[in-house]
């Protein structure tokens, strides 16, 4: 069964960190670019970062340039984000997604498979 399962996520308070994992069982992550999703409370989901296939292309939301960082180990099979000086506004469901090319995750079309995401909460 092809499944992806996210981790890390918690409690932090603003100005804090946390790191993300993003798991692959049944399949191999070494041929998809993968990318981060947060959904907030009420709002719509959005982009948060993509790596290509190789980890040699990276990118970021506006909103989070500076602070997260997208990382990924094929060798273990797993995928990371690393956020850094956190924010209230940080607060969401974070997921992460596959998709068939980097461009694809850039512009979040056609998006694979998807985790069930994992709940990070940035408050004092």
């Amino acid at each position: 069964q092809l499944q992806l399962v996210e981790s890390g996520g918690g409690l932090v308070q603003p100005g804090g960190s946390l790191r993300l994992s993003c798991a692959a069982s049944g399949f191999t992550l070494d041929s998809y670019a993968i990318g981060w999703f947060r959904q907030a409370p009420g709002l719509e989901r959005e982009g948060v970062s993509c790596i290509s296939s190789s980890g040699g292309m990276t990118n970021y939301a506006d909103s989070v340039k500076g602070r997260f960082t997208i990382s990924r180990d094929n060798a273990k099979n797993t995928v990371y984000l690393q956020m850094n000086s956190l924010k209230p506004e940080d607060t969401a469901v974070y997921y992460c997604a596959t998709a068939p090319s980097f461009r694809r995750c850039v512009t979040s079309v056609g998006m694979d498979h998807w985790g069930k995401g994992t709940l990070v909460t940035v408050s004092s």
